[in-house]
C-alpha cells in the first residue's frame, strides 16, 4: 500500500492505494480510502495528530495551522453543570420521569426540570433567565434538548406537568431517597418559613395571602414547610397559604411523612410556633391509632415552649433557679400537667419539660435589653427636662416641644424596640410621664438564657437539648433556599406554578445538601456554592481553523479541581461527554 496524491478542483488530496494483480496476472491499483485534503490544517493533518495521540505522543500537533490562524468562537461553563448532572444520575433522579410517564405531553419535561433545578444552583434567575443561562453552558450528552434549546412556554408547560403529577413525583422521590436515611430511627426537623411574592391579583385557589413575614412586618406571601433528617437531608416540603397558622400544619405533615416513608420511629424536633395543646393531644391520638392498627411506629417529639408561655412556670422556674448556680450551665426537668378531668375534649395529660440554662446567653440578652432601656430612658428624661425648661420660661431654637408630642414620640420608640411591657408611657395624662416596671424587668432577667422543651421521649435531658439545638441546621437549609437557591421573591401568578417553583427549589436543595454532606465527609471546608464556583471555571472551548474545521476541548483541570471532584465522588468531565452547542456546522475535532 502507498499514498497517492491526486488533484481535483485545484485542491490536493491524499489517497490510500493498494497494488494487486487481477485474475489474468496483470498489475492493477485500487483506492482503499481517501484520507482528505493535504492543505495545512486539513484532514490529513488531523489524521496524523489523531494517530500520534493514539501512540501516546503528547506533543503531537492538532493542526499545522498557526495558533494565530485559529478563530476562538466561544467558551461555555462546563464543570458545574457536569458535576450536578453526575450527582443527579448518581441519586437516580432520572427515575422521576416515571411519575408522568402516562402524560400525553410531547415536551421533554425531564430535561426542562433538570435545567430549572441546575439553574437554581448555578445562576438562579427567572424562567426567562434559565433560557439565557442555557446559552452560556455546555450541556452533557444525554441531557436532552437534542432538537434545540427550549422556549419560555416550554418551561411553563413543564411546570404545569410537574404540578399535575406532584404527588407521584414526591412518592418517587421518597422511594429514590430511602437508601440515604435511617429507616429504624429517624430524627426529623420540621420548620416553616415565609416566601415573598409579587402581584396583587387574586386567582382561584390562590396561595398568596397577607401574613406575618419571618423577615418582619406583614407581606403578601406563601408559607413553605420543610422536613429534614438529622443529617440535614430534605425529605419533604409543602406549600401553604400565606396566612396559615404554623401549629395547624404539624399533624398533616406527620401523617404525610408516615404514608411516604416506612419509618419505625419518628423523633420530631420543631420550634416554638408549632407547640399547641391541640397538637399534643392529636399526636397522642395518632399514636393510639397506630398502636391499634399494629403499625408499630413510635411517635416522639421535642417541641420548644413559646416564651409567651414561660409565665405558666414562673414558680417552678424560680425553684429551679434557687437550686442551681446561675453562673454555670445547667439542665433540669419538671412536670407540666394540662387538661380537665371534666372535659372529654380536653383530657388531662402529663408532659415532661426539660429546662436548660445558658449563662452566656442570659448575660448577652440581659445586657442588650438594659442598653436598649438605658437609651430610651435617657431619651425620655431628655424630653422631660426640655419640657420643664420650657415651663420655666427658657427659650431654645426650633419649635417648642409639647407634652403630647413627647408622649407620642417616646411611645413609638418604645413600641419599635418591643419594650412597651417594661417602659410604660402614660398616654392618658395631660403631662408627659413614663414609668419603668422594675418587677417585670427582674422577672424577665430570670428567664434570660432559659430554654423550655416539652417532650414525650425518655431520652436523657442533655440529649433532648442537643437535639433541639441541632434544629439550627434546618435554618441553614432555609438560608440556602433564600440566598443561594433564591426561592423568592416569586413572580408567578398561578398557584400551580408557585407549587411547581417550590418543588424545583426543593430538588435543588436536595442536591445542595448532598454536596454539603459529601464535602463534610471528605473533611473539605468548601461550601456547595464555593464548589460550583470553582468548577464553573472549567470551560468548553470552541475554535475554528482556516479550513472551517471546528476544534473543541476543555480547559485543563487543575489539581484543586480534580480534588474537588474526588471529594464529592464524581467523575471529571471529558470532551466527548459534552454536547456541541451548535448543529449543522462543519465537522469537529475533539481536543
Amino acid at each position: 500500500m502507498f499514498i497517492k496524491v491526486t488533484t481535483s478542483g485545484g485542491r490536493r488530496y491524499a489517497q490510500l492505494v493498494e497494488s494487486f494483480r487481477n485474475e489474468a496476472g496483470q498489475p492493477r491499483q485500487r483506492t482503499l480510502a481517501t484520507l482528505g485534503r493535504l492543505e495545512p490544517g486539513g484532514d490529513v493533518d488531523r489524521l496524523i495528530a489523531a494517530l500520534s495521540r493514539a501512540q501516546g505522543r503528547a506533543d503531537a500537533p492538532v493542526s499545522s495551522a498557526r495558533i494565530t490562524d485559529l478563530r476562538f468562537l466561544e467558551a461555555r461553563a462546563a464543570g458545574d453543570v457536569w458535576a450536578l448532572w453526575q450527582l443527579w444520575r448518581a441519586l437516580d433522579l432520572e427515575g422521576l420521569s416515571l411519575a408522568w410517564r402516562r402524560s400525553k405531553t410531547e415536551l421533554d419535561v425531564l430535561a426542562c426540570l433538570r435545567a430549572m433545578v441546575f439553574n437554581r444552583l448555578c445562576d438562579p434567575s427567572s424562567k426567562l433567565g434559565v433560557l439565557r443561562w442555557l446559552q452560556t453552558v455546555a450541556l452533557p450528552r444525554g441531557f436532552g434538548f437534542d432538537g434545540g434549546l427550549p422556549e419560555h412556554q416550554h418551561l411553563l408547560r413543564a411546570m404545569d406537568v410537574i404540578d399535575d403529577h406532584a404527588d407521584a413525583i414526591n412518592e418517587r422521590l421518597a422511594l429514590l431517597m430511602r437508601p440515604l436515611i435511617d429507616q429504624e430511627l429517624s430524627v426529623v426537623f420540621y420548620d416553616l418559613t415565609t416566601i415573598k411574592v409579587h402581584g396583587e391579583a387574586v386567582v382561584d385557589g390562590d396561595v398568596r395571602d397577607l401574613g406575618k413575614s419571618k423577615d418582619g412586618g406583614v407581606a403578601r406571601q406563601f408559607v413553605l414547610s420543610l422536613v429534614q433528617t438529622a443529617e440535614g437531608l430534605p425529605i419533604a416540603h409543602e406549600v401553604h397559604p400565606g396566612n396559615t397558622a404554623e401549629a395547624k400544619t404539624l399533624l398533616p405533615m406527620i401523617r404525610a411523612l408516615l404514608e411516604r416513608w416506612p419509618l419505625k420511629r419518628v423523633v420530631l424536633v420543631a420550634d416554638r410556633g408549632l407547640l399547641s395543646l391541640n397538637n399534643l393531644r392529636e399526636i397522642a391520638q395518632l399514636q393510639a391509632e397506630l398502636d391499634a392498627t399494629g403499625r408499630g411506629v413510635r411517635l416522639e417529639y421535642v417541641l420548644a415552649v413559646p416564651a409567651a408561655r414561660y409565665g405558666e412556670f414562673r414558680n417552678e422556674l424560680k425553684a429551679l433557679d434557687a437550686g442551681h448556680d446561675s453562673a454555670v450551665t445547667w439542665i433540669d426537668e419538671l412536670r407540666w400537667a394540662t387538661g380537665d378531668e371534666k372535659d372529654p375534649a380536653d383530657p388531662p395529660m402529663q408532659h415532661r419539660l426539660v429546662v436548660a440554662h445558658d449563662p452566656v446567653v442570659a448575660q448577652r440578652r440581659s445586657q442588650a435589653r438594659r442598653e436598649q432601656m438605658r437609651e430610651l430612658i435617657a431619651l425620655g428624661e431628655q424630653w422631660g427636662g426640655r419640657l420643664d425648661a420650657q415651663d420655666a420660661g427658657q427659650r431654645r431654637r426650633g419649635r417648642p416641644l409639647s407634652d403630647s408630642g413627647a408622649k407620642a414620640r417616646l411611645y413609638h420608640a418604645v413600641k419599635d424596640a418591643n419594650l412597651a411591657h417594661l417602659i410604660q408611657v402614660d398616654l392618658h395624662s395631660e403631662l408627659f410621664q413614663f414609668t419603668v416596671d422594675e418587677q417585670r424587668l427582674q422577672y424577665l432577667q430570670g428567664l434570660d438564657g432559659k430554654l423550655l422543651l416539652v417532650t414525650n421521649t425518655d431520652t436523657p435531658a442533655a440529649e433532648v437539648v442537643q437535639r433541639y439545638k441541632s434544629l439550627a441546621d434546618i435554618e441553614r437549609g432555609f438560608r440556602a433556599l433564600k440566598s443561594e437557591i433564591e426561592i423568592g421573591p416569586v413572580y408567578h401568578r398561578l398557584p400551580r406554578r408557585i407549587r411547581a417553583h417550590a418543588l424545583v427549589c426543593f430538588l435543588a436543595l436536595i442536591l445542595h445538601r448532598v454536596l454539603r454532606m459529601r464535602l463534610k465527609a471528605s473533611n473539605r471546608q468548601e461550601s456547595p456554592a464555593r464548589l460550583l464556583e470553582q468548577l464553573r471555571r472549567i470551560q468548553h472551548q470552541t475554535a475554528q481553523a482556516p479550513d472551517g474545521q471546528l476544534l473543541r476541548g476543555l480547559t485543563e483541570l487543575g489539581a484543586a479541581q480534580r480534588e474537588l471532584f474526588a471529594a464529592v465522588g464524581l467523575p471529571v468531565p471529558t470532551p466527548d461527554g459534552l454536547m456541541p452547542s451548535d448543529a449543522g456546522d462543519p465537522p469537529t475535532v475533539d481536543l
